[in-house]
């Protein structure tokens, strides 16, 4: 849609004001007003300043709706959320998320995300299972002792051993939440659990019970809610309710539901639910049959207030509700629902990037609002549409989701503070001096073989180094490759094994499968490749490949993830990091379904 800078600017007093505001709100970069003529004169601007602006407008008490830049709009001022009118964002990429195949990320990875998440504006992460091993339980905690104004939840079963494990881990948390859950349908009741009703009932009591000794803030969810008797479901969730339970989740645990019969099961069941007035009803929906963001706006209409998502719909089987299809549904559709959330849309993109990037998991180019092709209009009478009119076919601004190109500022001879500034600005911390000398070194390599550099590149680097830093039994140091038509490839690798330089060479149909072939002639691992996959981490042909290998062993699936300027280099790396993966860590207990 298209951006009224006149009102924009009118908005905080005209140009001479707003350049003097933003001077004081951060003089380190304040903005002349010949810069924002500029932006009279584009009749738009950059996608960073539209962010400071929002900023400053929080800072001076009336935030703004960057949705409502739209011409015909009668205010640009976000209405004041309340209870009543407030959707709260429950992200649990970090836990369900994670349990796509492969899909597992190092503590420094999570902790990574979980700042972008909180620079989002969700309300509630899902840090991860603290009883599913020790490095959950560490991850867990250092997101805690991390974010300040996010609250850090834990999945716990509804066991004494989970529940004591998720307070401790969420102990340091400024805002803390256990997150406890049992199965209420009949057949995982009788199949899974084998408990009869009652037992399940008393278990469900003496779990929210002991979760209350380590927060206020305690979440119950019914697995397989949405295929429970409803009779009994209201009579658990006010036996939960009457224990000291704040929010109530009712999950599509295995995605069967549809959105009309979801909308009517909430409505009968907070109807039915003694004390259902004084919780957060929360959906937590599964996309097997691709229903999971429908079902979840149908739960809103039927009463609920929070939803349970994640980035990219990321989550095991077909996934998770899609959060950022969610927060623009609700934002987009403001006539069907009226509701608002924290979350700062323009983080969107970002976000998306990020996860993508850190777990392997590319993001397809028709997914909405973060695809590469949401905004893409290749039917004539479209452009000729959106070039007439932007409305006609876009229902919501590029700008407003993060769609934008944010180039560094760095080039190849800026200095190592000015790298490290910027990686704080992006919500890196890489924790050692060592792990950010080396990154510098690589930004130094990247910045003399491209000539800008984004953000994104940043992200793709950092992750790689990380890889490089971390339990890594197999570690890159160069190759060759010959190629030609009519022969076959033939690749020669060197690479070290546990600390010992090995040297393996093979032909292959292509040479990809040549340094496959090459790797496994030394290594011998025994697992099968899954996957191959090949993403530009930003457009151009100087752009950096980020690549992604899935290998299973013995049912045990990773990904490997490698990035580079050369494709080849990157897809050595990333096999190399799935047979590290392989070797290193055990498997963790699984959640009894996952919710």
């Amino acid at each position: 849609m298209q951006l009224d800078i006149d009102r924009l600017i009118a908005y905080f007093g005209g140009v001479n004001a707003l350049a003097e505001a933003l001077k004081q709100h951060d003089p380190s970069a304040a903005i002349s007003t010949a810069a924002i003529y500029k932006w009279r004169t584009r009749a738009s601007l950059p996608l960073n300043q539209l962010q400071k602006l929002t900023a400053l407008a929080a800072a001076q008490g009336r935030p703004l709706d960057l949705n409502a830049f739209m011409q015909q709009q009668a205010t640009l001022e976000k209405p004041t959320m309340s209870q009543n009118n407030r959707v709260i964002i429950f992200d649990t990429t970090l836990r369900d998320g994670e349990q796509s195949p492969g899909a597992a990320m190092t503590k420094e990875e999570k902790i990574r995300v979980a700042r972008q998440l909180e620079k989002l504006g969700v309300d509630v992460i899902e840090a991860g299972f603290a009883a599913a091993s020790p490095g959950d339980f560490d991850a867990i905690n250092s997101i805690a002792k991390t974010l300040t104004s996010t609250t850090v939840c834990s999945l716990a079963r509804a066991t004494e051993r989970d529940i004591r494990a998720a307070g401790e881990a969420v102990a340091p948390a400024a805002k803390r939440r256990i997150h406890t859950f049992i199965a209420t349908s009949p057949i995982h009741m009788e199949h899974k659990l084998k408990m009869k009703p009652q037992q399940v009932l008393e278990a469900a009591v003496a779990a929210v019970t002991l979760a209350k000794e380590y927060t206020d803030d305690v979440e119950f969810s019914c697995e397989d809610a949405l295929r429970s008797e409803i009779n009994f479901l209201a009579e658990i969730c006010s036996a939960v309710i009457a224990a000291g339970a704040t929010t109530i989740n009712i999950p599509d645990t295995v995605g069967y539901s549809i959105p009309h019969s979801t909308e009517t099961f909430f409505r009968e069941l907070i109807a039915k639910t003694q004390g259902s007035a004084n919780v957060v009803w929360s959906a937590h929906c599964h996309n097997d049959l691709g229903l999971a963001v429908a079902n979840s706006l149908s739960a809103v209409l039927g009463g609920a207030r929070q939803i349970e998502c994640t980035i990219n719909g990321l989550g095991e089987r077909a996934g998770n509700a899609s959060l950022e299809e969610i927060v623009m549904a609700l934002k987009t559709r403001q006539d069907v629902f009226g509701l608002e959330t924290g979350v700062d849309t323009t983080q969107l993109v970002p976000s998306s990037k990020l996860v993508s990037t850190v777990t392997g998991y590319p993001v397809q180019p028709n997914k909405a609002i973060v695809g590469a092709n949401a905004f893409a209009h290749e039917s004539g009478i479209h452009q000729d549409g959106v070039l007439k009119h932007r409305e006609t076919y876009e229902i919501m601004s590029a700008e407003s989701v993060g769609w934008a190109a944010n180039r560094l500022s760095l080039g190849k001879l800026s200095g190592r503070n000015a790298f490290k500034t910027k990686l704080h600005e992006l919500g890196i911390d890489l924790g050692s001096e060592e792990a950010l000398n080396a990154s510098f070194a690589r930004f130094k390599e990247l910045a003399d073989k491209k000539r800008e550099i984004f953000d994104e590149d940043l992200h793709a680097l950092v992750s790689d180094e990380l890889v490089n830093l971390s339990h890594e039994n197999y570690k890159f140091i160069s190759q060759r490759i010959n190629t030609e038509t009519g022969e076959h490839p033939f690749a020669e690798i060197v690479f070290s094994q546990n600390g010992e330089e090995k040297r393996a060479e093979s032909q292959g149909s292509g040479p990809v499968d040549a340094i496959f072939k090459a790797i496994e002639s030394v290594v011998n691992s025994g697992a099968e490749l899954q996957i191959y996959s090949v993403n530009a981490v930003t457009a151009g042909t100087e752009s950096q490949g980020e690549t992604s290998v899935r290998l299973n062993k013995n049912g045990r699936i990773v990904n490997g993830q490698g990035a580079d300027t050369d494709i080849l280099v990157a897809t050595a790396k990333a096999y190399l990091s799935a047979l590290s993966k392989l070797e290193y860590g055990k498997e963790k207990i699984k959640a009894q379904g996952g919710i």
